[in-house]
């Protein structure tokens, strides 16, 4: 008679511990690509909204493999990515506990989409954010913000840009734009300060800062499940049906001693709205939305447009630009998502 082996492999890692739910609705960019002054300057991250998913037929090209030369079909991401607003620039310092935030300069053409960050009640609000600092003496502020920028390409060591996403430029009913730092790498600090003080009264769109054919990590917030049992959340076996007490559970969470229960065990817990970062994304294409044939490509030359005859689910309709990728695993339409520059690249 057979029997099971002594041991197997533990189910689920334990190097997403501890499973809470995620404390903020946008992933959150924690590490930026190492910095090459050999370049030139340039952003290396974007934000936009996942509109939905989609599928490409493409060619395999992996020589040894039994897929090569044969199609396959492959499911790709659609991210909704209006170009961003440049509305203020961060100078960091490095101390020994890390980076600390030595100055800001603002954009004398703030919006009203970030100004609303601002304030829990828009309406109500008497709307003077900023108000002070852009209304400051004409002839002083030109000199102010030009002794604070010679102080930063004194001191800092690492620029980064404050971004606005154009949220009234995609189908959502959101007003409030989200705010995310772009680090800037290449060039001098002194380039670094000029590219963004050049950068305040432009939008910068997708194709200024990725390209296809690149590979991004993408961050986000994964699907919230709530509450879920050992079965789902970690992938433990299911006893027997004749198990006493129900089948769903895990059989011994430990010993007798040491008298706790090890955070090695899986539990029963909350499952899904985690922080998590994709790896190695490659971006199929980008295009603009209003283009009759933003659907096309270089082997299906039928004129088609990438939005459909009702628009995208929940999004209505993408108005600007749009790149899709390789499939992402965060499920939820609308929700945002960070994308950024490799870390390996």
């Amino acid at each position: 008679m057979a029997h099971r082996k002594y041991d197997a492999p533990r189910h689920g890692s334990l190097g997403f511990l501890p499973k809470k739910r995620c404390q903020r609705r946008r992933g959150k960019i924690k590490s930026f690509p190492i910095d090459n002054p050999s370049l030139k300057c340039h952003l290396t991250a974007l934000i936009g909204y996942k509109a939905g998913m989609t599928h490409v037929v493409r060619e395999i090209d992996v020589p040894g493999s039994k897929l090569h030369k044969k199609d396959v079909v492959e499911a790709v991401t659609i991210i909704d990515t209006p170009p961003v607003d440049i509305v203020g620039l961060v100078g960091y310092i490095k101390t020994p506990r890390g980076l600390r935030t030595f100055k800001t300069i603002w954009s004398s053409n703030i919006t009203e989409e970030f100004k609303r960050n601002f304030y829990k009640n828009w309406y109500k609000s008497k709307k003077k954010a900023f108000s002070n600092y852009l209304s400051s003496d004409k002839e002083e502020a030109p000199n102010h913000i030009f002794k604070d920028c010679e102080k930063i390409k004194k001191y800092c060591s690492v620029i980064r840009c404050v971004a606005s996403s154009g949220v009234g430029n995609t189908g959502l009913s959101q007003k409030k734009s989200n705010i995310v730092e772009i680090q800037v790498n290449g060039g001098t600090i002194g380039e670094k300060v000029s590219f963004c003080l050049d950068l305040f009264k432009k939008k910068v769109p997708i194709n200024d800062v990725f390209q296809p054919n690149e590979l991004i990590d993408v961050i986000g917030i994964t699907k919230g499940k709530g509450f879920e049992g050992v079965i789902t959340r970690w992938g433990v076996t299911k006893l027997p049906r004749k198990t006493h007490r129900g089948a769903r559970k895990v059989a011994c969470v430990g010993a007798w001693h040491p008298s706790r229960v090890s955070f090695r065990v899986p539990r029963a817990g909350q499952n899904g709205y985690h922080h998590r970062t994709q790896l190695n994304l490659k971006i199929y294409k980008i295009g603009k939305c209003e283009d009759p044939s933003g659907g096309a490509t270089a082997f299906d030359v039928t004129k088609k447009k990438h939005n459909s005859n009702g628009g995208v689910p929940l999004l209505r309709r993408s108005k600007k630009r749009f790149f899709n990728f390789k499939r992402l695993y965060n499920r939820v339409q609308k929700k945002i998502n960070s994308a950024k520059e490799n870390n390996f690249f």
